[in-house]
């Protein structure tokens, strides 16, 4: 005979075990909160400004740079560029990271260093802050026409190369510095704008020296101008992936160690909060 049991618990016994049932609404509820976390908004709205500076400062200055060099040079637009990763980097890289591109943010999840269901939010949220930046330089910069649009020089696949190339190169540099614990983290900012603004030198007279593909499709739609568009997807993408792979490959696999070469700052700094944790409390009264 079937008896139903009273317990309000989804709970049934089974021999000398318990099976429990848990309501599917809680499962789902904490899958969302383990893969979404409550400051995963934050994140989200980072990334949105981060990439807006971003584009804002790099486009703005290759804009002016192309309309009149006097104004604001080649060099002087690469250093930009270099410059506002840096800034960015030392500004939100502690809420969300600091990826400002779709490449970066998918090879980081290629390599289990960032989750694929936050991927989509995250280009989603870069896309968004390239866009509303060029939008916001085709407003300022009228009657300029092209807002720091990037296009082959040569040859799609000169420019195709060239992006892997250089890209792979700021890939590498991130690698290093945002994922290996022996490395000193806290001067990843300064390698990666540096990195940035070496290969963007470089890059700039072949293929406008992107290695964003946020950073090339904000301000194509801005202007309407899509020539060698796809060089600025799947060159960065690539060289991210191979960059990322890479130093995966030559990575250090046995415990992580603490770094020695601290700079002088940062060794007084940790000296004197050592100092500061170890005093008696005591000996204030």
């Amino acid at each position: 005979m079937a008896t139903i049991d009273p317990n309000p618990n989804n709970s049934a016994s089974i021999g000398d075990g318990l099976v429990s049932v848990e309501n599917p609404k809680s499962q789902l509820v904490e899958s969302f909160g383990k893969n979404y976390p409550p400051d995963f908004l934050k994140k989200v709205v980072a990334e949105v400004i981060a990439t807006y500076l971003l584009v804002f400062v790099t486009c703005g200055a290759a804009a002016i740079s192309t309309s009149d060099e006097r104004r604001i040079s080649k060099l002087g637009a690469s250093v930009a560029g270099g410059l506002i990763v840096t800034v960015m980097i030392y500004a939100v890289g502690h809420v969300s990271g600091a990826h400002m591109n779709p490449a970066v943010t998918t090879a980081f999840a290629a390599f289990r260093h960032f989750p694929w269901k936050q991927v989509p939010f995250y280009a989603a949220a870069q896309l968004t802050g390239a866009i509303s930046a060029s939008f916001t330089l085709r407003v300022l910069l009228h009657p300029i026409k092209q807002v720091g649009t990037t296009s082959p020089s040569g040859s799609d696949l000169q420019a195709l190369i060239m992006e892997i190339v250089v890209t792979f190169s700021m890939m590498f540099v991130t690698s290093a510095v945002a994922t290996d614990t022996k490395a000193i983290g806290e001067l990843a900012g300064v390698a990666v704008g540096s990195a940035v603004c070496i290969t963007s030198i470089l890059a700039g007279p072949v293929s406008g020296g992107s290695m964003n593909p946020a950073r090339s499709l904000g301000p194509a739609i801005a202007s309407a101008y899509y020539k060698g568009i796809w060089v600025y997807i799947i060159g960065p993408v690539v060289g991210t992936l191979l960059g990322a792979c890479s130093y995966n490959l030559i990575r250090v696999t046995d415990q992580p160690i603490q770094a020695i070469s601290y700079s002088l700052k940062l060794r007084r700094i940790r000296s004197n909060d050592e100092q500061a944790h170890n005093k008696d409390p005591f000996d204030a009264l």
